[in-house]
């Protein structure tokens, strides 16, 4: 019949061809491409490869340079570099560790350098002051040798300081009283005498 498409051809009681059983449908062959579906009817594959990308928004630089990808009909190859486990090393407090560019696992770590990590102790912070979570128990008088002085008054400058090297700091100073005395003078009136 002519409004019927051919899907079985037997002869001679032998089977030839068959297509009753099959599954292949357009979008399962390439564009372009002729076919029979199970029931004998031809028609032209749709099929874009696996994946139509003509929208795809991925750049060379975000994909690794291990790796290949297609993107507006063409396949690409990657250019970011794999990095890994990425660490760091921060020693100075105004030049804070460069992030590399690049695919990192998440694995990686960034820390203090070992001296300042030594360093980072609360006896070596001020009281009361916290730092990278340690608060400070340094009080400021931490290795003070205190010595107490009297100073006699004079009439040239001193310049007072604890004896080294038994002490490092002066607790106290005493500024001993000024001392005078009076006496009878000539004029019938007194002498003051002051000491020193």
């Amino acid at each position: 019949m002519a409004d019927k498409f051919v899907n079985k051809v037997i002869y001679g009681g032998q089977t030839l061809i068959d297509l009753t059983g099959d599954t292949v449908k357009a979008s399962d062959v390439l564009k372009n491409v002729k076919l029979h579906l199970p029931s004998g009817e031809p028609v032209i594959g749709t099929c874009e490869f696996d994946v139509d990308s003509s929208a795809c928004t991925a750049l060379i630089a975000e994909v690794l340079d291990t790796k290949t990808f297609a993107k507006g009909g063409k396949v690409l190859k990657g250019t970011m570099p794999n990095r890994g486990a990425v660490s760091g090393i921060i020693s100075d407090r105004d030049a804070p560790y460069i992030i590399p560019p690049g695919y990192h696992d998440g694995s990686g770590t960034v820390t203090l350098d070992s001296a300042s990590l030594r360093a980072l102790v609360a006896s070596n912070i001020r009281e009361n002051i916290e730092i990278l979570g340690i608060t400070g128990t340094m009080s400021g008088s931490e290795n003070m040798h205190p010595q107490s002085k009297t100073v006699t008054p004079s009439t040239v400058a001193q310049t007072i300081i604890p004896d080294s090297p038994n002490y490092n700091c002066l607790s106290q100073v005493v500024v001993q009283a000024i001392t005078y005395s009076l006496i009878d003078n000539p004029a019938g009136g007194k002498t003051a005498i002051i000491a020193g």
